[in-house]
């Protein structure tokens, strides 16, 4: 049995604020207007999307499909890159480049090879897969860029001696990249490695509530993990290798990018 909300149960679901709200003011942590401009955002930004995704699941047009999914990548790489403390010039396109490139080849392999949706961009499946992909691999190349960003600015004297015996930029970054996309990827293997004996996803979870076979919705949750990570992995790696060409010119020497 599929139990049906209606607007009241959402309505008195939010007054579960005031626990979060109550909380904030008596500890005086300054978050009471930050909390009910979030609650209301969540609730106008996710009936807009309803509406939105109600309307497009009904035509399955691919340009439709298309369009929201470069939405989603734009917003995400707007996301990552105000995440970065230290942001150069091309930080935006860094992002945007990896976030696209990562999340194309996993959502193709998705959709065409392991789903065999048909047409691919059948927008019941590839818009929320994308966006849990998308979710993931923002908070896991902001981990990594961060990371990377402030050890090639602590470790300036370290790397230009490195360059200085004769090391290539990769050979002098190498210890560098690798900690940060370790960084980056910590988020997702840990999830990993508790998923289903500390936590139930949110895809498994919606499901099992929506009345789907457990079963089917176990397998569907494992792929979605594969999914993620694979996509967290690609753009981590990227993001690294971008964000090394910034900081070393045409001739191999380092330069901090502005």
């Amino acid at each position: 049995m599929t139990i049906t909300l209606t607007l009241w149960d959402v309505l008195t679901a939010s007054l579960l604020l005031l626990i979060t709200i109550g909380v904030s003011a008596y500890l005086r942590l300054g978050l009471v207007g930050t909390l009910i401009m979030a609650g209301i955002r969540t609730i106008v930004q996710l009936s807009m999307i309803g509406l939105i995704l109600a309307w497009v699941f009904a035509r399955e047009s691919a340009w439709q499909v298309l369009t929201i999914l470069t939405i989603m990548t734009l917003i995400a790489s707007v996301s990552a890159k105000n995440r970065v403390k230290k942001p150069y010039a091309g930080l935006l396109l860094d992002s945007m480049l990896s976030l696209t490139l990562a999340t194309s080849v996993v959502i193709l392999i998705a959709m065409m090879v392991i789903l065999k949706v048909s047409p691919w961009y059948r927008p019941q499946y590839i818009i929320p897969i994308l966006g849990l992909i998308l979710g993931n691999s923002l908070t896991a190349i902001s981990l990594t860029s961060n990371e990377l960003i402030n050890a090639l600015h602590d470790k300036q004297a370290l790397i230009k001696s490195r360059l200085s015996l004769s090391a290539t930029p990769f050979e002098a970054t190498h210890d560098l990249v690798k900690l940060a996309i370790l960084n980056g990827l910590t988020p997702t293997i840990n999830s990993m490695l508790v998923v289903g004996l500390v936590s139930l996803p949110g895809m498994m979870t919606g499901q099992i509530l929506a009345g789907a076979n457990p079963t089917q919705a176990v397998r569907y949750q494992i792929i979605t993990m594969f999914f993620i990570c694979a996509g967290s992995t690609l753009s981590c790696t990227l993001s690294a290798m971008l964000i090394i060409r910034r900081f070393f010119d045409e001739r191999g020497r380092f330069v901090l990018a502005r």
